[in-house]
């Protein structure tokens, strides 16, 4: 019998766990076939989650759970899972069930089928926020035009993942984890399931419009150099235009005799210039402290409690 480890990252999730679990619970007791492993991970919640998935562990012993000493960030979870897992085959979802758990058997088919990887995506993002939809189909058209590692648009952290697989992930070792480059950096044969968007059981989303963001940008610092590139192009570009504009101004002024002319242009010239030089400066900023982060080598997440 082949063994299966349920990655659930957590926080704040004490409304939506009993829903999930009741239905996680469902579809495996119909795959009889496999032995499975629940492994909650507690990223630092401030509600009763921990207290929630003990009471869990107490009435099932394939529970186990790890709680962190303070908010990591789902990345971090992400990983303490895949370091702790030791099962044949490893899924990773949600809490919310956003992720349905319905699909597991149609997954387990997939992989069953010579598949490494079968992974899920969305079709529609209907219940978001449209300014929000927007703004994730544009990132997903950047980065795909930024990075030579192809990303989908719609995808979830949601997949199914032979031992393989799961070893190639945990054996990057960056502080800077983007997990949804990482499935697409490390490769292997991949299975994707579309379906259409489901709503939280319970709870609110804990990603605001300003974490995505920053979320995104992880991403394409992680994943691409492209905007180094940019800030160099751009750099010659400008300092070009600049010598042109000097030998008009030079030759303005001998034919005319007039160089004190034009003053509010250069002025506005200077600010976009001084905007511009800000703007690459912080593209600079965000690689030189993802590398700062890295070299520091800290533990990517601490873990208070573990059964």
């Amino acid at each position: 019998m082949k063994t299966v480890d349920l990655i659930i990252p957590c926080y704040n999730e004490e409304e939506s766990l009993p829903h999930f679990y009741a239905e996680a619970e469902k579809i495996t007791q119909k795959l009889k076939t496999y032995q499975f492993s629940f492994w909650f991970i507690d990223d630092g919640s401030t509600d009763h989650t921990l207290a929630m998935i003990q009471k869990l562990a107490a009435t099932d012993p394939r529970i186990h759970y790890i709680t962190f000493s303070r908010n990591f960030g789902k990345e971090a979870a992400l990983l303490a899972g895949l370091d702790q897992s030791t099962g044949d085959y490893v899924a990773v979802m949600d809490a919310d069930c956003q992720d349905p758990p319905s699909l597991l058997p149609d997954m387990f088919e997939y992989i069953e089928s010579g598949y490494d990887t079968v992974a899920t995506r969305r079709v529609t993002r209907k219940g978001e926020p449209p300014i929000r939809s927007l703004f994730a189909r544009q990132f997903y058209k950047i980065i795909n035009h930024l990075s030579n590692i192809e990303m989908v648009d719609g995808a979830r952290d949601f997949r199914l993942m032979s031992r393989p697989v799961v070893d190639a992930i945990i054996s990057c070792k960056e502080y800077n984890r983007y997990s949804k480059g990482l499935w697409s950096f490390v490769g292997f044969k991949t299975k994707w399931i579309e379906y259409t968007n489901v709503q939280r059981v319970a709870g609110e989303s804990k990603w605001s419009f300003w974490k995505l963001f920053k979320y995104a940008i992880e991403g394409i610092v992680a994943f691409s150099t492209v905007p180094l590139t940019l800030a160099a192009f751009f750099g010659i570009l400008f300092c070009f235009i600049a010598f042109i504009i000097i030998l008009i101004v030079i030759v303005k002024t001998l034919i005319f005799g007039d160089p004190a002319t034009g003053w509010p242009s250069l002025i506005c010239i200077i600010m976009f210039m001084g905007g511009l030089q800000l703007f690459f400066l912080g593209i600079i900023g965000e690689y030189l402290a993802k590398t700062y982060l890295e070299v520091k080598n800290r533990p990517r997440y601490i873990i208070r409690e573990k059964k």
